[in-house]
């Protein structure tokens, strides 16, 4: 619920509802409003949405370390699969003006320092059930690996602003918040990948969501 917290599976402390990690996100982006998919070929996800036991603990904890192996692979598919999702639909990746699409301590930075490129781009997840997910990745590219560093730990910092998911318009569906809840952040040499998730239908576990983010955040650019 709003201004509550949870432990996640890793045993961190993690704000619930809207009121995520990154101290409240200025601008509303991204998807809401998919209608509920038909069943899907993979039945995996059945556990991972309320009180199911994949949806915490140790299940979910070995899944994503196989998902993360996956992504590290760059196999986005088997990523999403080995959470028991699908992925249902996705963007390109698209450039973007490294400045322009942040806001905050974040833009500043990125004003001051500059980057090689950026590119977004959006995944749409779902299990058997009708539970579905929006994903949003940005991948900076900065010229030394010291820059990406610096990147990370101030992209990491509560409150330090953010780079800006790619907007609704690029799937044309109608937006929901990303509310910063569900986070998270890779650095491969020079390029540092930032990630969030929300839910757009149905409902899955915060835990869930935390691990799509986390994992998303490792997919090669």
């Amino acid at each position: 619920m709003p201004g509550g917290f949870y432990t996640d599976a890793r045993g961190r402390v993690r704000p619930t509802g809207n009121r995520g990690r990154r101290g409240g996100r200025a601008k509303p982006v991204l998807l809401a409003g998919l209608v509920a998919f038909s069943a899907v070929a993979y039945g995996g996800a059945v556990g991972l949405s309320a009180g199911g036991p994949g949806g915490a603990g140790p299940a979910l904890t070995a899944r994503k370390a196989a998902s993360e192996d996956r992504a590290r692979d760059g196999d986005v598919e088997g990523a999403w699969r080995e959470l028991g999702l699908r992925e249902v639909e996705r963007t390109d990746r698209q450039p973007a003006d490294c400045a322009a699409a942040s806001f905050g301590g974040v833009r500043d930075f990125l004003r001051d320092t500059g980057c090689v490129s950026m590119d977004r781009a959006l995944f749409a997840v779902g299990d058997d059930a009708g539970n579905t997910a929006v994903v949003a990745v940005a991948w900076v590219e900065f010229a030394s690996r010291e820059d990406a560093r610096r990147f990370q730990d101030l992209v990491d910092e509560p409150g330090s602003g953010d780079v800006e998911p790619l907007g609704a318009d690029a799937l044309g569906l109608p937006g929901v918040a990303f509310s910063g809840a569900n986070y998270g952040s890779g650095r491969d040499r020079g390029t540092v990948a930032v990630a969030g998730a929300e839910l757009a239908s149905g409902y899955l576990t915060p835990e869930v969501l935390d691990a799509l983010a986390e994992v998303a955040a490792l997919l090669p650019r």
